[in-house]
This record gives structure tokens, C-alpha cells and sequence, in this order.
């Protein structure tokens, strides 16, 4: 596999510099949601974790460099965010524990079909094709616009789980009601948590976990700020962004 050129990439930082990370100079450049949902997903040392949708590898990444013990399995479909994904992956070192396939979530590999994970993390793409104008390059068409409605995106995640498995996904907060629906009857013990813009403001994403097969009440957790009134990051979200803390959504 041919790996990106230095003139068609920036390399940069995550996690405060814990991490390299090389992104397409033009096209889709990864914000906080994939650093937010990692910092999510509490799985333990021997747990596995499916990152549908990876992209160029930041939530994986992220999560690997904060729970040591965790492996994590990226699948990506797109060929340019698949070669991102493959040099950050040896650049940072994390080889033995991220492996990345190249794949459809919705038509996955041979090897995926047959295995469980105890947590599938995903970011998936915020717009339905058609319902948005078409991003100028292809890395940012593949993160951008879905192939597929939200509802079955999420069944094809809930189908990778194993029992009582975790789902976490990072969304539009105008999405809400189509990733509940999609869970009713399929996971349970779902938790809302809120990602403010700051104190006082609507919601712009969300992050929802739920169990597979399990049943419990919805919980509106409180949420989080991310910045204060002077646009600077609260201390809790610098905390997650910058110094690798986990987001425990629990109330």
C-alpha cells in the first residue's frame, strides 16, 4: 500500500501531542467528535473494540493511547482515509493493537463476520446523501455523506456486538430521535449525554450509548461544556482533549 505524500497531508497532534497524526491537507480534517468518543468507550484490558467507520484513525488511535490494554479493530471503506489510517497507525506505534481493514460496515469482510465485540464506537457520517452539497474531495464525500439511512448504519454496528455489548456513537443532536429508534427492541440502558457548545446552549452533538439485548430506562446524563464564555476549553473538556481523560457518561 503507497502511503500518503507530505505534500498532500499535515501531520499533526492528538491527544496533546501523545499522538502523531497525519490528516489530507485538503478534504475531511478530523475535529473533536472522534476524541470525544473514545474518550467514551470504557472497555477493559481484555475487551475488544470495533471502530465502524474509522476514517483516518483518530478515535482508534485515541483510544489504544488511553486504555493500553484494549485492542481495537478500525474498518474503513474509503482507499485514501484507509492509507491515513495505516501510516498512524505504524506511526505511533500501535500496530500490535490497531488493525485496520478495509471494508464496508454494511457488507463486512469474511474476517468480521464471525467475530463479537464487546464495544463498537462510531462517528458516522452526518449527512444523507442528497441532503447536503457534496463536500469537493473524496475523503471528505466518504466522512460526510452517508451510503446508507442512520437506522440501518446502527443495526449493522448492534449486529458486530456481542450480548450485552456496548454501543457508543457520537452524533447530531438533531439525529437523537433516529438513533433511539433504531435501538427500541434491539439495546437497552440507553444514555443521552449532551455536548454543549457552552453553558446555556442547544446541543449540537450528542453521544448515546446502549447495551445490546439488555433493557433499562434512558438516562439524560448531564453532559458536558466544552467552552467557557470566552471561547477557550472548559478545564473537563482540555482534560479529555489534551491531557487524555476518559468521558464517563454515566450520571
Amino acid at each position: 500500500m503507497s502511503f500518503p505524500s507530505k505534500a498532500e497531508t499535515t501531520e499533526d497532534a492528538l491527544l496533546g501531542g501523545r499522538l502523531s497524526f497525519l490528516q489530507p491537507r485538503r478534504g475531511y480534517r478530523v475535529a473533536i467528535d472522534p476524541v470525544l468518543l473514545a474518550a467514551a468507550v470504557a472497555a477493559g484490558p481484555s475487551e475488544s473494540v470495533l471502530d465502524a467507520g474509522m476514517g483516518s484513525g483518530a478515535a482508534a488511535l485515541c483510544l489504544a493511547r488511553r486504555l493500553p490494554g484494549c485492542r481495537v479493530v478500525g474498518l474503513e471503506r474509503d482507499e485514501r482515509l484507509l492509507e491515513l489510517a495505516h501510516a498512524n497507525v505504524a506511526a505511533n506505534g500501535l500496530g500490535e493493537r490497531v488493525t485496520v481493514l478495509a471494508g464496508d460496515l454494511l457488507a463486512p469482510p469474511a474476517s468480521l463476520r464471525g467475530t463479537a465485540f464487546s464495544h463498537v464506537m462510531t462517528n458516522p457520517p452526518f449527512h444523507d446523501a442528497g441532503a447536503a452539497s457534496p463536500p469537493a474531495t473524496a475523503s471528505g464525500r466518504a466522512a460526510h455523506l452517508a451510503s446508507a439511512e442512520l437506522g440501518t448504519w446502527i443495526a449493522a454496528c448492534l449486529a458486530r456486538l456481542r450480548p450485552q455489548g456496548r454501543l457508543t456513537v457520537v452524533h447530531r443532536a438533531d439525529k437523537l430521535d433516529a438513533i433511539l429508534s433504531a435501538l427500541i427492541g434491539r439495546a437497552g440502558a440507553v444514555i443521552v449525554f449532551p455536548l454543549w457548545p457552552r453553558a446555556g446552549t442547544p446541543a449540537r452533538r450528542v453521544l448515546v450509548r446502549a447495551s445490546k439485548g439488555t433493557r433499562g430506562p434512558l438516562r439524560l446524563a448531564a453532559g458536558l461544556a466544552l467552552h467557557d464564555p470566552s471561547g477557550h476549553f472548559t478545564p473537563a473538556a482540555s482534560a479529555i482533549l489534551r491531557d487524555a481523560a476518559p468521558l464517563p457518561l454515566d450520571p
